[in-house]
């Protein structure tokens, strides 16, 4: 109802408008230009008013700094131990069942994926998903840190034990290209350096030459990556994440529990609406 009265309201300033220039004849293609350019100008500040954020707060795409030329290697849910991936990935750190839960063995074989996912099933979680070497729980708990180390610890925290960083999208970024992903397991290596997650240290050393990154393989497919690369990532608010592949499927998406919430409100509303007599 309210995007409905906005856009009555836009069209109304449209037409005032045209009403108003309609006392001043357009002579030539730039006149028309600007006439055309003021018609949208107002037309979108009554359909999308501004919204102003406070002045202490870095808003948007270029709030969190990038972590730049950080070597990155390719991780995938029902990955089997190697000499240089000696944990496997039937689970994650904070999911016992993470194979299970996402529907399968993502195969990271590019013969056998179509459209960023693996050919045999639709996944039940989002394919776009990294790790980084940091957990901010430990048996049970909360780590002591991670209340002064973690830039959205205040905002996220519910209780002790629950990670405020399981979930969280980062931009990836590889040539040209960007692509988005949640973080969803921990590693390569280590499950402990915040200072160089949340800070400014590099990477340690580590058997993949100081990997700092893991990403699935519908990140390496996205970005044109090779099975070991060097990227630039860093971290993104949900609302600052474009439309693309990664906003499509699972049940841990922020962007299809959006849609499913929605789609929930309009139901009820429907089915209350419908009650009424």
């Amino acid at each position: 109802m309210k995007l409905a009265t906005a856009i009555l309201a836009g069209l109304f300033a449209v037409v005032t408008l045209r009403a108003a220039d309609a006392q001043t004849p357009i002579s030539s293609s730039t006149d028309f230009q600007k006439f055309a350019q003021r018609l949208r100008e107002n037309a979108l500040l009554k359909i999308e008013p501004q919204v102003l954020a406070p002045s202490n707060y870095r808003s948007g795409f270029n709030r969190y700094p990038w972590k730049r030329n950080i070597v990155t290697t390719v991780f995938w849910i029902g990955e089997t131990p190697t000499v240089n991936n000696p944990t496997p990935n039937h689970k994650s750190s904070w999911d016992v069942n993470w194979a299970r839960n996402y529907g399968g063995f993502d195969d990271p074989d590019q013969a056998r994926r179509r459209n960023y996912l693996p050919a045999k099933f639709v996944p039940r979680q989002n394919p776009f998903y990294i790790a980084l070497p940091y957990n901010d729980v430990t048996r049970g708990t909360t780590k002591p840190e991670a209340r002064k180390a973690i830039p959205w610890f205040k905002q996220a925290f519910e209780r002790p034990g629950k990670s405020v960083v399981k979930g969280r999208w980062l931009a990836i970024k590889h040539g040209s290209r960007i692509c988005y992903a949640q973080w969803e397991d921990c590693g390569p290596f280590r499950t402990d350096h915040w200072q160089y997650v949340f800070g400014n240290e590099i990477p340690r050393p580590n058997l993949n030459q100081g990997a700092g990154l893991d990403v699935s393989p519908a990140v390496r497919d996205y970005l044109g990556m090779g099975g070991k690369d060097v990227c630039d990532w860093k971290f993104v608010e949900a609302r600052d994440v474009p439309a693309g592949p990664w906003i499509k499927y699972g049940d841990n998406n922020t962007f299809v529990l959006q849609r499913r919430g929605a789609n929930l409100f309009l139901v009820d509303r429907n089915n209350a609406y419908g009650s009424r007599k």
